[in-house]
C-alpha cells in the first residue's frame, strides 16, 4: 500500500495505525516504506497517534517495532453487502458446519452477522441458512487453540514441544523448531525441524495433542518455500519406492508432474527421471496416467501391476459396445 503525496498528516497517521494493527511489530523504516515517506516522518505520525491518546507501544531489538497497546477501542466493523456475502460464502465453502450456531465457526460467523446493518445482515443470513455445503470427507480440522499456539510460535520464532500421535496410533513427545503452517486440501500441516530426528519434518496439526512454547529461539531457513517443501515431503518416506523414466524433456514434463509424486530430474535431452514413493500404488498409477508422455516404470513391481490393471480398465472402457453391455464385434 502506498499513500498519495497529497494525503494530510492526520490521514497518514490513521493509515499508520492501520498498518501497525495489521502488522504488529512493524519497524519504523518498514512503516515509512509502506507510507511512502521518510523514517522521520513516520515517527512524527506515531507522535500524532500518541497525542490522540492511542496507545502505540515500541520495543527495540530484532523482535521490536510498533504495536497497539491495550486500551484502544476499535470502531465497529463495517461491511458492504458484497463484502458480507463474500465472507459468508468463503466460510461456508471451507467449513460445512458454519450454519450451526453450536459450532465454533458457526457461532463466530453468527456474531459477525448480528453486528451488520439490518439490510446487509438479512442477505448474509439468507445465504447462511439456505445453503447446504457438502462436507469434505478428507478434511481434518485441528484444534483452534493448538493451531493458534503454533501460529504464534512460528511468528515469534520460538521452539515448541509437541505431544504427537502418528496415523498408526503411536505417541511421542518431541521438540521442534516451527517454520510454517500450510493448509492443503482441508488438512493443516506444521513444517519444522525435529531435533530428536535431526531432520526436517511435516506434522499433521490435527494429530498434535498438546503444544508448549519453549524459551529457545527457532529460525526457519532463509530460502524456505513452505508449499514446495510440503509437496516434496508428500512424495518421500512411504512404503513403496518408485522410479520411472519419462520419454520427454524435463521442462515440458515439469509443468505437468505434481511435486507430490516425487523429485523430477533431467535424464538426458529427451527424457526425465521421476523418483518418489507411495503407500497406494493404484492412486499413484492414476496420477501417472495424466502425464501427456510415454513412461516406463523401472522400479516398484506393485506400481507396475497397478498400472497394468488401470490400463486394462481403460482399454475395456473404450471398446465398442462397452457402454450398453454388448459384445465387441
Amino acid at each position: 500500500m502506498r499513500v498519495h503525496s497529497d494525503a494530510s498528516p492526520t490521514s497518514r497517521a490513521l493509515l499508520a495505525l492501520e498498518l501497525i494493527q495489521g502488522s504488529p511489530g512493524i519497524t519504523a523504516d518498514r512503516l515509512a516504506d509502506k507510507l511512502g515517506v521518510s523514517e522521520r516522518a513516520a515517527r512524527r505520525y506515531i507522535g500524532i497517534l500518541r497525542e490522540a491518546e492511542i496507545p502505540i507501544e515500541s520495543a527495540r531489538g530484532p523482535y521490536g517495532g510498533y504495536r497497539v497497546g491495550r486500551g484502544l477501542r476499535l470502531p465497529p466493523l463495517m461491511f458492504s453487502a458484497a463484502e458480507a456475502l463474500g465472507l459468508v460464502m468463503a466460510v461456508l465453502d471451507g467449513h460445512h458446519n458454519a450454519s450451526d450456531p453450536a459450532d465454533l465457526v458457526g457461532s463466530a460467523l453468527g456474531k459477525i452477522v448480528r453486528a451488520l446493518p439490518e439490510a446487509v445482515a438479512a442477505q448474509a443470513e439468507a445465504v447462511r441458512r439456505t445453503t447446504a455445503p457438502a462436507p469434505d470427507r478428507a478434511a481434518a480440522r485441528p484444534d483452534p487453540g493448538i493451531t493458534s499456539t503454533l501460529v504464534r510460535a512460528c511468528s515469534d520464532r520460538r521452539r515448541v514441544r509437541l505431544d504427537y500421535r502418528s496415523e498408526a496410533g503411536t505417541q511421542w513427545v518431541t521438540d521442534v523448531d516451527p517454520w510454517s503452517i500450510v493448509v492443503r486440501h482441508g488438512r493443516w500441516y506444521l513444517l519444522c525441524w525435529a531435533h530428536k530426528a535431526n531432520a526436517q519434518r511435516v506434522y499433521r496439526i490435527d494429530r498434535v495433542g498438546d503444544v508448549q512454547i519453549l524459551d529457545s529461539p527457532a529460525s526457519p531457513p532463509a530460502d524456505l518455500d513452505p508449499v514446495a517443501m510440503l509437496e516434496e515431503h508428500m512424495a518421500v518416506g512411504w512404503h513403496y519406492e518408485v522410479e520411472l523414466v519419462i520419454e520427454a524433456p524435463f521442462d515440458p514434463v515439469a509443468r505437468c508432474v505434481p511435486r507430490e509424486l516425487g523429485r523430477l530430474t533431467p535424464l538426458d535431452s529427451r527424457s526425465s527421471r521421476l523418483v518418489g514413493s507411495t503407500s497406494n500404488p493404484a492412486w499413484y498409477a492414476e496420477r501417472l496416467a495424466a502425464i501427456p508422455a510415454s513412461y516406463r516404470i523401472v522400479k516398484c513391481p506393485e506400481l507396475q501391476a497397478a498400472a497394468r490393471a488401470l490400463g486394462q480398465r481403460l482399454i475395456a472402457a473404450g471398446r465398442p459396445g462397452s457402454a450398453d453391455g454388448g459384445d465387441e464385434p
